[in-house]
């Protein structure tokens, strides 16, 4: 979502020309606008690597291959098509797959080629061309073809995922303009992002789908041109992944040094205490923690205090994006935003970190918290210029006041935040009459189910509805398995949940699925609240198609400041670090990775690894 510079001064022209070695003529008022031809394509400024780099920085470009990864997964799995809304995919199925181009995890939004060799695309950005490479091929041996990724686009519009219809929707259509070169055409708005957005789709083979039904669930091994193959099935226990020998793109300077294990398992456990139990015993060799209890206290064994177990905290430069409790405003008692804001007095954060997290985390002020998109303070007059314009329809807090989520002492005496809450309360109507907080209009009370999948997460909404008990609410913890509670998202079955919006350092189109209002109605999209919301709809739109990153970062703070006043949600907090643990087998490249851990560039000592069960025998 970047610039869509109509006639780039001349010496920009120059610039890129010199960078890329590609601009193709130069544009003049009133002619064709320029067109540029790399190896790469940045949203906002130029890529960080020419068109000779030999690996990207963060990578050990000679890292042996070889090993074994065995890594838990919560829930389960009954589909090895991730592309479609039906079914749980495994972990690690992407690996199957590729794309014409790929992020580097060092840069905010550049793509590089992968399965396509270069990209063009004019200085209006209205278009973009892809190569594919010659060498391009899928795991039967069979080429990537221009018709390949061509059916890709349609079947993934029309049969795919709801995401892909919508994320996909301004991309008009796709044709062959040469015999290893295809040209998508875009429509609607200018959006500067587009050309990125294409680089990402994934590409399918289309004579492995000409006798399946591409909607329907499936067990069978789907073939891609990614870098591993699927090994092993055991549904719903395991799935294995071998890494391809003979793959096409191991030799690509954005993959070497990456993808250096032989063999990746994740094995399935519904109860992340049994997974963690598992890991200590030596069953897997990694583990994401990500409960500051158990990363606080179950890790005081000896394999870690000999240093047999590394476990590391990771800092990361990613935007937080927003964890929280999440309101289904389609629900009647959740239509007003009084009512929204009252509820979130009843989450005592402060008493929850203190007591629960070991002081482990930071409160989420912002839908893009821990980045330069968040918002704070008061609107900056550049933000005024935009939200002046929506005055008559946007609460008057968001002009007046910074947006603070309630705060405590951790003491877990909220008597003032209660009392604020009720007055919110009676101000939209409702009151408490025999202990139930009631509807003055239609005498509905107010009970509701917070929905959850992760057992982790009783500990925490369980004191929060202890305190909404004291408001008259009746609120429900109801803990469901991972297929059901998809099945329940999709369909939109909840009252509350507890959900999490990932955000980049460059958002885009993905807003229109997280917040627009034509996603609120479209089964399988992320706008899990339900918003309609106009100016929300247009502030998207300025979000996608913000003409530099000046601009896009305070048309972000504005989106932001809108979301957080609407009080669609009550936030939780976030972490700015990984926090990993594993077996001392691995090796990793001396440089991280600025927005990623990484895992993928990681491998295995042989001689680390040939001690190791030894060294486990000392430790008994």
């Amino acid at each position: 979502m970047y610039c869509l510079c109509q006639f780039p001064k001349l010496y920009d022209i120059l610039i890129l020309v010199l960078l890329f070695g590609t601009g193709i003529g130069l544009s003049i008022a009133g002619e064709e606008p320029t067109i540029y031809q790399s190896h790469a394509i940045a949203m906002h400024g130029q890529p960080k690597y020419e068109a000779d780099f030999n690996s990207f920085e963060y990578v050990y470009a000679n890292a042996p291959k070889g090993g074994r990864i065995i890594q838990g997964a919560f829930g389960t799995y009954d589909n090895l098509n991730p592309y479609i809304l039906k079914g749980q995919p495994p972990r690690g199925i992407n690996y199957l797959f590729e794309s014409l181009m790929t992020n580097s995890y060092d840069e905010a939004f550049t793509e590089y080629g992968l399965l396509a060799e270069s990209i063009e695309w004019p200085s209006d950005r209205s278009w973009v061309a892809f190569t594919l490479r010659q060498e391009a091929r899928w795991h039967d041996g069979k080429p990537v073809t221009v018709d390949d990724v061509i059916w890709s686009l349609n079947i993934l519009k029309t049969k795919g995922h709801p995401f892909y219809r919508s994320y996909y929707a301004n991309l008009q259509k796709a044709e062959a303009v040469g015999p290893r070169k295809v040209k998508f055409t875009f429509d609607g708005s200018p959006n500067p992002e587009l050309p990125l957005i294409t680089g990402q789709m994934p590409i399918l083979p289309k004579h492995y789908w000409a006798d399946k039904d591409f909607e329907a669930t499936t067990l069978e091994p789907p073939i891609g041109s990614g870098p591993y193959k699927i090994k092993k099935v055991d549904q719903g226990r395991s799935i294995t992944y071998e890494r391809d020998p003979s793959y096409w793109g191991k030799n690509l300077p954005v993959n070497r040094g990456r993808y250096n294990f032989d063999i990746i398992r994740f094995d399935y456990y519904k109860d992340r205490t049994i997974e963690r139990e598992a890991f200590k015993a030596g069953e897997s060799d990694y583990l994401f923690e990500n409960t500051s209890k158990d990363w606080a206290t179950s890790y005081n064994i000896p394999a870690v205090e000999k240093g047999l177990i590394v476990k590391s905290q990771i800092p990361h430069q990613n935007p937080a994006g927003m964890q929280a409790f999440a309101f289904n405003i389609r629900r009647p008692m959740f239509s007003k935003r009084k009512v929204r804001q009252a509820l979130a007095y009843a989450f005592d954060f402060e008493w929850t970190n203190k007591n629960l997290f070991y002081d482990a985390y930071t409160r989420s002020p912002s839908y893009f918290s821990n980045s330069e998109l968040a918002s704070s303070g008061l609107p900056s007059q550049n933000e005024l210029e935009i939200l002046n314009s929506f005055r008559d329809q946007l609460p008057p807090e968001v002009f007046s006041q910074e947006y603070v989520p309630p705060k405590t002492d951790g003491s877990g005496n909220i008597r003032t935040h209660m009392r604020t809450a009720f007055r919110l309360l009676k101000e939209a109507g409702w009151e408490v009459k025999d202990g139930k907080l009631t509807n003055n209009s239609t005498q509905e009370k107010m009970e509701f189910e917070i929905l959850i999948v992760s057992p982790a997460f009783e500990r925490i909404a369980l004191p929060f509805t202890k305190n909404l008990e004291k408001l008259g609410v009746t609120a429900t913890v109801i803990l469901v398995d991972s297929s059901q509670y998809q099945n329940r998202l999709d369909n939109f079955d909840y009252d509350m949940i507890v959900s999490n919006w990932g955000q980049s350092l460059s958002p885009g189109n993905e807003q229109r699925d997280f917040w627009g209002s034509k996603a609120a109605e479209i089964s399988g999209t992320r706008n899990f609240i339900g918003i309609k919301n106009p100016v929300i709809d247009s502030l998207i739109e300025k979000v996608v198609t913000a003409p530099n990153r000046e601009s896009l970062i305070v048309r972000s703070k504005v989106l932001d400041r809108v979301l957080l006043w609407n009080h669609y949600v009550i936030p939780h907090w976030h972490i700015s670090a990984y926090r990993v643990l594993h077996w001392d087998k691995f090796r990793q490249p001396k440089i991280r990775p600025k927005y990623s851990l990484g895992l993928e560039s990681w491998w295995i000592d042989p001689e680390l690894e040939a001690t190791l069960d030894e060294r486990r025998t000392q430790l008994k």
